[in-house]
């Protein structure tokens, strides 16, 4: 299912509105990815720095729902067979009914979910439900987490294991975190499914270098948020712009 030496590019689903973002998700194949992760538009996100919130605020206020969110998904299914996990809040599994958010999730072909904010200790419906129609239950893992918690994550979680490279909110940097090459080889020796390492990763250097220190994958945001931000009034150039930063990074992690 995930496999190794992916690149994983993230965009909010419904950003900047429902078409534009079906292009730039169906870009995202066309240019080498090998896993989607496609996020759900929530008012109040936990650990998204202020790119990504813009992004979430756009989709919002140009009208994506949870429906249309699904929609968009179920379009770009049609057209790829690669791993896709959704990242989103609780709250919006919660009111779309947490079973029926599974069952759907299952339908349209999803291989992961992950709520980064229900910890291990308040995840057992959502691993059962996981379990129940074969989806990846997916979990992160951070500078702070020790090693018995990896030990501890590597029974309950499947799919991928979400490293996040440094401690904050996502966004665009510059250098990689200095305790990267220990966490990666603390985080492989203690959990047994494939790593994919996100935060920070903005450019086709900080991709290679993850896949060289043993990570199995490299995922970006904020640089593709960023992006669309910057071209709101030009869309052809959005498009051009995003698929030129999936290709290269995605021949940066694969001759890594």
């Amino acid at each position: 299912m995930f496999k190794s030496k992916v690149f994983m590019p993230f965009a909010v689903l419904g950003d900047p509105n429902y078409e534009e973002s079906l292009k730039i998700i169906q870009g995202f194949v066309k240019n080498g990815a090998g896993a989607l992760e496609l996020g759900f538009a929530f008012s109040d996100p936990i650990a998204d720095g202020p790119i990504i919130q813009k992004a979430n605020n756009r989709a919002l206020e140009n009208g994506i729902t949870t429906k249309k969110a699904f929609e968009i998904i179920e379009k770009v299914r049609k057209d790829t067979s690669i791993p896709i996990s959704v990242m989103l809040s609780y709250n919006i599994v919660y009111n779309y009914g947490v079973e029926n958010f599974y069952k759907k999730c299952a339908e349209l072909k999803v291989d992961g979910v992950l709520c980064p904010d229900v910890p291990l200790e308040e995840a057992e419906e959502l691993i059962e439900l996981s379990k129940k129609y074969k989806l990846a239950q997916i979990f992160i893992v951070s500078p702070t987490t020790t090693k018995e918690r990896m030990g501890l994550l590597n029974k309950y979680a499947s799919g991928y294991t979400y490293m996040v490279s440094l401690l904050g909110t996502t966004g665009v940097k510059t250098e990689l975190n200095t305790q990267l090459p220990a966490m990666i080889k603390l985080c492989k020796k203690e959990m047994k499914l494939p790593l994919y390492v996100g935060f920070g990763i903005s450019k086709p250097e900080h991709a290679a270098n993850v896949i060289k220190l043993g990570a199995d994958g490299a995922i970006s945001g904020s640089a593709i948020c960023k992006i669309v931000e910057e071209n709101l009034t030009n869309p052809k150039e959005m498009q051009a712009k995003i698929n030129k930063f999936c290709k290269e990074m995605s021949e940066a992690v694969k001759n890594a």
